[in-house]
């Protein structure tokens, strides 16, 4: 069921939205709880595991980040929807993963994940058994991201679709009504505690949303626009030590981008290695300040994965044999600051 979308005036909604981003004070993010030494990772040794959607398995998979060897061992959880685990009805809408995040909300961790065959989920990590939500948002239209909003809905985005929407999860565990947006090519999508505004993605330009209305009955806005300066817009992240900005990668390059003015930067630490083309995902670990990406790999099966984890600053990887992986993150909540997700 989709729920109406009221109309305001652009001039209203940048203007409210612009006040937001010019009046935020930036604010260091919080520090990492000491962690011991990994065995595997020395100095270095990152709080936090790694999280990747493998569509050789068609399993999320969070693996030890510290463990240079991903043969055996590293692996420290996987999911994917069964009918034991409650996901009965939406089995045959999973099949090749594209989106994993962990969140928070009442105290309670959840993965997020979407699936290119049309489920959007909200599961509790680290049982994996039920849902907050769960849905079939649409085989067609291939979803590729989601967000968990502080309403308790939740934010979907269609590349081939070319939508985001706010499904109202706060409704209910399957509740399938959501107020839409176009956004052509939509991929990435992120909550930003920093502006309130939900940041999306789509083939030519950046999007900060306004969430309006009420939870049953939700509001999409366009309140910020920056275009890309290339095209096809891919992944979206926040920077954890950048308040004021945003990671964005596209067919060719990786920027950081300023939220309030659109300025796309690409002289940030790392860039050397990491700005290249064909980066589907990209993160910074918000305690070592290491970021990981993936890029598309000629000889993987799957044309727009990877076996790889690349790391950076410093320079490392991790290999998944027989991995397809689209998306590598690091298992961290960033909008709640540095917080180890085994806590």
């Amino acid at each position: 069921m989709r729920l109406p979308v009221p109309h305001l005036t652009a001039a209203a909604i940048i203007s409210t939205a612009f006040a937001l981003v010019t009046s935020i004070t930036p604010v260091a993010a919080a520090p990492a709880a000491a962690q011991p030494a990994s065995a595997t990772g020395g100095a270095n040794a990152s709080p936090y595991d790694i999280v990747v959607t493998d569509q050789a398995s068609d399993r999320i998979i969070v693996l030890d980040a510290n463990d240079v060897d991903w043969t055996s061992g590293a692996e420290r959880w996987a999911w994917k929807p069964t009918a034991a685990e409650g996901f009965g009805d939406l089995t045959d809408n999973w099949g090749l993963p594209d989106e994993a995040k962990l969140r928070h909300r009442d105290g309670r961790r959840y993965l997020l994940t979407t699936d290119s065959y049309g489920l959007a989920a909200v599961v509790p990590y680290p049982t994996g058994r039920g849902s907050y939500w769960a849905a079939d948002v649409g085989r067609a239209d291939n979803a590729h991201s989601i967000e968990l909003l502080p309403s308790g809905n939740v934010a979907v985005t269609a590349s081939t679709g070319g939508w985001v929407r706010i499904y109202t999860a706060s409704q209910g565990r399957r509740s399938a009504a959501y107020t839409q947006l176009p956004l052509a090519g939509a991929h990435g999508a992120v909550w930003d505690p920093t502006t309130r505004l939900l940041w999306t993605l789509g083939d030519h330009e950046l999007v900060g949303l306004s969430i309006g209305g009420t939870r049953a009955e939700p509001t999409i806005t366009r309140a910020v626009t920056h275009p890309l300066p290339t095209a096809w817009g891919h992944d979206l992240q926040l920077v954890p030590h950048r308040p004021d900005r945003l990671w964005v990668t596209t067919g060719s390059r990786v920027y950081q981008v300023d939220k309030a003015t659109g300025t796309f930067h690409d002289d940030y630490p790392g860039a050397e290695t990491i700005d290249v083309a064909g980066v589907k995902s990209v993160t910074t670990n918000p305690a070592t300040g290491q970021v990981i990406t993936t890029k598309t790999e000629p000889g993987n099966p799957c044309t727009w994965c990877t076996s790889t984890v690349r790391m950076h600053r410093p320079t490392d990887s991790r290999t998944l044999p027989g991995g397809q992986i689209y998306k590598a993150r690091w298992w961290v909540d960033y909008a709640r600051g540095a917080q180890r997700a085994t806590q």
